[in-house]
């Protein structure tokens, strides 16, 4: 007997929704193992620093856990070890060091408060704050051959004449083509050189791009520095560029008595300001609008 169409029709219907079905059904196996693979991952984050410390308690320990004082400073501090220990790289290792020096400001501070419940809770600060130099220490160590420039002007900084040395190889190379170290840069020829200080401040501006916060200091030193050379039309040019960008200024009157000159010429310099806080906000500064 031969089947009729309506019955080929119901047949074809029944294996094409077996299908989609099966198709389904593989589909959320396969979801639900990509959603499981990918929560593990996540959950490898962790949800809390107490989570953290329970599975890696040597990042926390020596810590002043459990005491509401510089809990912040804390918690950024053993997120910060955890990101050492998975990645131990001069650059994550160097954050540390930044983050270890903020825990120790604020420990030296509440180590001599006194606890009004829990004696032993000043006890575990002072431990803490012991800890923090220790760790200073084992970090300054661990990161006293790094060639990572912020690293060996760190180093400089903190005195150390072989660093000063690293730093200063380093000019004219691109390692230090960023307007933080062109910065560093400057301060070192500042009191050698003022025409090259001014140079290199104004590349450093050159090496903003559209979106960037500008430091103030490297619009304040070139506006100290050409007050210092009494030449006043750059001192006010860069006051006034300075006032835009929330460094202390005086008042335009002030400003007026500091450097004489013409109404004509005040305008004149007011109009090229503009013209360098556009172009420093949208990233298209270049040395030739500071000359």
């Amino acid at each position: 007997m031969r089947a009729s169409p309506n019955m080929r029709a119901n047949t074809n219907s029944k294996s094409m929704n077996s299908t989609v079905k099966i198709k389904a059904t593989t589909f959320k196996f396969l979801t639900v193992m990509g959603c499981t693979l990918a929560l593990s991952g996540c959950f490898e984050r962790h949800r809390s620093t107490d989570s953290l410390c329970e599975s890696y308690p040597e990042i926390c320990a020596q810590l002043n856990v459990n005491d509401g004082q510089c809990r912040l400073q804390r918690a950024s501090l053993i997120w910060k070890r955890y990101d050492v220990l998975k990645n131990p790289i001069d650059s994550e290792k160097f954050k540390e060091l930044k983050f270890t020096h903020s825990y120790q400001m604020c420990l030296e501070y509440a180590a001599r408060i006194e606890p009004t419940e829990l004696k032993e809770r000043k006890s575990n600060r002072m431990k803490a704050l012991i800890h923090s130099y220790d760790a200073i220490d084992r970090l300054n160590a661990e990161l006293e051959n790094s060639i990572d420039p912020e690293i060996i002007y760190y180093r400089w900084s903190q005195g150390d004449k072989r660093a000063m040395r690293q730093f200063l190889r380093l000019e004219g190379k691109p390692a230090l083509e960023t307007p933080d170290l062109q910065l560093a840069l400057a301060t070192y020829y500042s009191g050698k050189d003022q025409s090259k200080t001014v140079s290199i401040l104004l590349h450093a501006l050159s090496l903003y791009t559209k979106g960037e916060t500008v430091k103030p200091e490297i619009i304040q030193s070139l506006a100290t520095i050409h007050h210092q050379q009494k030449n006043n039309e750059h001192a006010y040019l860069w006051s006034i560029v300075g006032a835009e960008f929330n460094m202390p200024v005086a008042n335009k009157e002030k400003l007026a008595s500091f450097y004489p000159m013409t109404d004509e010429k005040r305008e004149q310099i007011e109009q090229h300001a503009k013209v360098v806080i556009k172009a420093l906000k949208r990233g298209t500064f270049t040395a030739s609008l500071g000359q």
